[in-house]
Formats: structure tokens, sequence, C-alpha cells
């Protein structure tokens, strides 16, 4: 297809001082992933392109997804990116690029202008691993966790008022990142801490407050990998059942979180990377995206899988031709759209209809629970999974939950906690 011109590019913000930065210890780089970076509603999305002619030369590429007909721009700096440079689309069509130079992370926002390319610098943190996270709902700002071996640093890196700022640190060493609810208040990271990861929702809005999210079982690892803001249905890894699964729950809902035999496919790997939104108050009618992969000697294979928590079985497809591997994002309509690149066609979005949905009643919100304060057993839920009175089905692992409270303290992070008690405010669906 052919591309309409370039947008008339948007008028540079005010230059900004130079933010402090981090003591300086050795800089572990982020390695690339394939794929793109697709904005949190849909209309852009970003990546890192080769050159013609050059294949170990990158260059971040705009895609406008919002548009009648997609088409990609390209944002070439003043030399070659490196392999290992991140971009993240924006609300407003620029891009960031986080650059590592020496022992500096480096923030810019390139956009469009002419025939060129223009540049808003936005500073520099100084410190070890730093990985941008997850494009935020809003697509103003942009966030990114620098691990380290004690705490992990959140950093605010564009949309502030002075460059990267610090927000918050994290004790343990965190990884991942999902969003919970429709704002950038509340970020679910996987913490490593003891030995054991788990997942933690973090406030922005209170300083970083820390609050455990999801400990299926004492001694198991357990990770959030996505999370739907419309349905609160959530897709989890953990090890609780016996061995590393995929399973599903349903955030401030009561049932168990499950390990379907659908979702274990041997010899392969299973990554789900797309949820379907809408589904208020069913999110066992959700359609869940997963890119599968398979060993093989000239370089793994990949391909797509199509699934509903309520229909039991992976619907698996061939991906098409040029698919940017693991990106994607559904339609309210159950539509699944996969970006791509060919010679042909060097900017195309693939539409896979989803299977059909079964008829799912709507789910019904928990009772409320009794008073923050008010002593209360753990149920028969908290029990460990190998111990005698634990004899739910190996895919259906009861979460350890206490019942739900209006305002729940801080849990401790040793006890097992609900997934009903993340503090997003305004959802009204349970499970």
């Amino acid at each position: 297809m052919t591309a309409p011109p370039a947008p008339t590019a948007p008028p540079a913000p005010p230059k900004q001082p130079p933010p402090p930065v981090q003591a300086r210890i050795r800089v572990r780089t982020p390695a690339r992933t394939a794929g793109c970076t697709i904005s949190a509603d849909g209309s852009y999305a970003a990546r890192l392109a080769r050159a013609a002619g050059s294949p170990d030369a990158w260059y971040p590429e705009r895609w406008t997804l919002g548009s009648a007909e997609p088409y990609a721009v390209p944002l070439p700096g003043n030399q070659p990116e490196e392999p290992s440079t991140e971009v993240l689309p924006m609300a407003d069509g620029r891009v960031l690029v986080h650059r590592v130079a020496g022992e500096r992370h480096v923030f810019t926002l390139l956009y469009p202008t002419g025939p060129g390319t223009g540049e808003v610098p936005l500073g520099a943190v100084e410190c070890g691993e730093l990985s941008l996270l997850p494009p935020a709902p809003g697509g103003t700002r942009a966030y990114a966790v620098a691990p380290g071996t004690r705490s992990s640093d959140i950093w605010l890196v564009a949309g502030g008022a002075f460059g990267p700022e610090h927000l918050a640190a994290v004790p343990g060493r965190c990884s991942g990142g999902v969003w919970l609810g429709g704002t950038d208040r509340m970020l679910a990271l996987d913490r490593e801490l003891d030995g054991r990861t788990k997942t933690v929702a973090v406030d922005l809005e209170r300083g970083g407050e820390v609050s455990p999210l999801l400990q299926i079982a004492e001694d198991s690892d357990d990770r959030l990998l996505l999370a739907d803001a419309d349905s609160g249905l959530l897709l989890i890894r953990s090890d609780a059942p016996g061995d590393s699964r995929l399973g599903w729950g349903v955030l401030g809902g009561t049932r168990p979180v499950r390990f379907p035999e659908s979702l274990r496919l041997p010899d392969l790997t299973v990554t789900p990377f797309a949820i379907q939104p809408g589904q208020v108050l069913t999110p066992e009618a959700c359609g869940v995206a997963l890119r599968i992969d398979a060993p093989d000697p000239a370089g793994a294979r990949s391909w797509l899988g199509l699934w509903r928590p309520a229909a039991r079985q992976v619907q698996q497809l061939a991906a098409p031709a040029g698919w940017l591997t693991g990106s994607g994002w559904w339609t309210r309509d159950g539509e699944l759209c996969l970006p791509y690149a060919t010679g042909a066609a060097p900017c195309g979005v693939a539409r896979v209809k989803g299977p059909a949905a079964p008829a799912v009643a709507p789910t019904v919100a928990p009772p409320p629970g009794p008073p923050a304060d008010s002593p209360t057993d753990p149920p028969a839920a908290d029990t460990p999974l190998d111990s005698p009175a634990a004899e739910a089905p190996r895919d259906d692992v009861p979460p350890a939950s206490p019942p739900p409270s209006p305002d729940p303290p801080r849990p401790s992070a040793t006890r097992p906690v609900p997934l009903q008690q993340a503090p997003l405010g305004g959802r009204t669906a349970g499970g």
C-alpha cells in the first residue's frame, strides 16, 4: 500500500533543565525484543526497523494505526541506533527513545518534521539496568524500572515537569510491569525477594506504597503477565501446581486461580500478549492472543494461539508473513489485529476473527467483607497445596484469599494475599 504523507510535526515543548542523575554503577544494556510496542489505545506503534541495504543499521519507525490505512513514518536520528535501543509510542504521535551511552540512559522524544526528524532531549539517568515499562493507559507519560539487587527504582522518564523524575524505590529486584486499571496510578511488578518471586502492586500516587497482589502459595513463584482493566481478567504464570504453568484469575473476584490443561502444550512455550477489552462483567468470554514458540535447529518458530477462559481449548493458527512477532491488539468486537512488515507491504495489519464467545452469565461482584480491623480466620484455600486438606485438582488451584474489605490495610509480605485487595477503585466487576 502507498503511505500517505507524514502529518505535520507537533510543536516542540519548551526546553527543560537536565535532571539529576544517579550514582554510577556498571551498565547492562537491555536486550532488544522482536515485534513492536503498541500504545495503550491502539492508535500508534513504534519499532526499530533495519535500514535498507544495511542489515546492521537500525532506526526508529512510527506506525499510525488509527487511520483508515496504517502507514509508517521513519524517524532516523543523526546516527544509526543500537539494537538495544528501546522505543515507545506516545499519545500525541511522538516516539520516546531510550538509548544507552556509556554509563547513562538517555531519553529523547522524536517526531517527524518535513523531510527530517525532530528531537526533544529529556535528560538522562545514570544507573545499572534500566528498561521502559509498557505504555501507560493515558499515553502522555512514560515510565521505566531500574532493578537492583536489594531494591528497584521506578522513574517517570517522559511527561514530567523537568525530565526524568525518581518516583519510588521498591525493596527487592523487580521485573515485568503490568498496569492495573485505566490510569497510570497502580503498577504491578514481579518482585524477587528472599528467593521467591511474587507480584506486588505499587501505588504511584502514594509515594510508591507497595502491597502484595499475587501469592498463590507461600513457596510458589507467581508472576502477572497481563491484566485487562474492563473485565479484570488476569493471565498468570506460577509453579504452584507443581511446574510452571499458565493460569487465569479475576481481579476483585473470589473464584480460584485456574490452570487449564488446554494451555499446557508439551515442548512449546506459550506466552499471552493481548486480551480482548470491553467484556466488563464476563472475563471468561475475553479473547486471549497467545504466542506459541517451538525450538528449531534453524531458529525458533512462532505461530498464533487464540483462547478464551470459557472455551477450554486453544485454536492454533499460522502467523501472517512478516508478523512483528508477539505484537497485536484486540478490538472490542473480538477481532485480533496483527502488525506485519514485508518487502511488498512494509506496513500492514492482518485481522483475524477470534473464536465465537460462548454464552457466559455475568459475573456477580462478591458481597463486602467484614471491616478491615475485624479478626478473620484464613479460609481453607490458604492450606498449602501439598497438605491433606488441599484436594483441589491441579488445574484449579485455590488462591490464598481472606475475605475482601472496603479499604484493607496493607497485608503482610508473608501472608497469602487475595486478588480483590488491589486498590483500583471504580471497577464493579467481580469473579
